[in-house]
């Protein structure tokens, strides 16, 4: 037996569908990782757990695998569907009877969560299906984003379920830095946890060590693909930032923020006697060595990009983005073409690079 939100999730007692539609998904994923546990174990969870796009699955294939008989080391299977919001919100008349016919004698060793993330038409056949099951076949769950009072309760109940307490001004200071953003407060409580290590009690302090990057997820994200060279990936945070309505003068100021750091990183060990730690604790105070695995991988990556990228190569990089800020302030050229550009220069060079340090190396 596990608990989801103050409740016992107990096998016996479990339907054979759960369907959450929401604007705030996190719960949704939160419960499936809840059935993982009780249903079925660890090396047979590659084999038992299905999961099926809407976009690229029918409901005639999730049906056909919810009634197939479990492999491997367990007897139960866990199918998961997601839905992209404002799509595949209707059912064709062939799909009704597909699933109404499971519904009346669904699968003992399956169970399906479907996730639809965002908002959604009550109108719609897909909602209307669903709705007009039995409780006993389906259980409908709504996804809100969680209320103050609500959210500072989910946050007790999250530490808590870590071991641990919270001051309110903690949690006030965790509002103010996430919002009620659930997917990243989880992520900053379980950081704090660790951090805290025998401490009992989350403070204000702590959150401030630990968490006052919060609001910086934009400059982590670009930094995180400028450090891969990837140029899909950067093309997408740079499609999602701009999407999200954050300023290209920001934006252009973080990317200028990763070259600079890796160029005084260089400038460090070269000119002071200064170990790699204590320069990485300078320019990037929020990543604490208390984060254990994750505070040496960052550690290694930063510092495997200032021994492979040449300084004169930082300066050239560095050169262009002031190229970039000067079009933008001085031109009518679109600011997200500019920076698509240099992105694309830039990840180009760098798998060039990459070709020449291993063949060195």
């Amino acid at each position: 037996m596990v608990s989801f939100q103050d409740k016992e999730i107990r096998e016996e007692t479990l339907v054979p569908c759960y369907f959450f539609y929401g604007e705030e998904n996190f719960p949704a994923y939160q419960f499936v990782d809840k059935l993982k546990e009780i249903l079925i174990s660890g090396e047979a969870q590659d084999y038992n757990i299905e999961r099926f796009g809407l976009e690229d699955n029918s409901w005639a294939e999730i049906i056909d695998t919810a009634r197939t008989i479990p492999l491997f080391l367990t007897p139960r299977r866990l199918v998961v569907v997601e839905v992209p919001q404002g799509k595949k919100e209707t059912l064709s008349q062939q799909e009704k009877e597909i699933l109404k016919e499971y519904f009346s004698s669904p699968s003992s060793k399956t169970v399906i969560v479907i996730i639809l993330s965002g908002k959604l038409k009550r109108s719609t056949s897909l909602f209307k299906f669903f709705s007009s099951l039995s409780s006993s076949a389906v259980c409908l769950i709504e996804m809100k984003p969680l209320k103050y009072k609500a959210l500072m309760t989910w946050m007790d109940r999250t530490f808590s379920s870590t071991g641990k307490t919270v001051t309110f001004e903690a949690k006030r200071r965790l509002e103010e830095l996430a919002g009620n953003d659930l997917r990243r407060l989880n992520s900053e409580i379980e950081k704090l946890a660790i951090f805290v290590d025998e401490k009992k009690v989350v403070d204000l302090d702590d959150v401030n060590q630990v968490s006052g990057w919060v609001r910086t997820s934009p400059e982590w994200e670009i930094a995180d693909s400028l450090g891969k060279a990837d140029l899909t990936q950067s093309f997408i945070v740079l499609n999602n930032l701009f999407r999200e309505g954050i300023k290209p003068e920001y934006i252009l100021g973080t990317m200028v923020k990763f070259f600079r750091e890796i160029f005084l990183a260089k400038l460090m060990l070269k000119e002071k006697n200064t170990d790699k730690k204590a320069i990485f604790k300078e320019l990037k105070p929020h990543i604490h060595e208390k984060f254990g695995n994750f505070y040496a991988d960052k550690l290694r990556e930063f510092f495997s990009l200032v021994e492979r990228i040449p300084m004169k190569d930082l300066r050239h990089f560095l050169g262009e983005l002031e190229n970039v800020d000067l079009k933008i302030k001085t031109s009518a050229l679109n600011p997200r073409t500019l920076m698509e550009s240099f992105l694309f220069d830039y990840c180009d060079f760098r798998k060039k690079e990459e070709i020449t340090w291993r063949e060195k190396s």
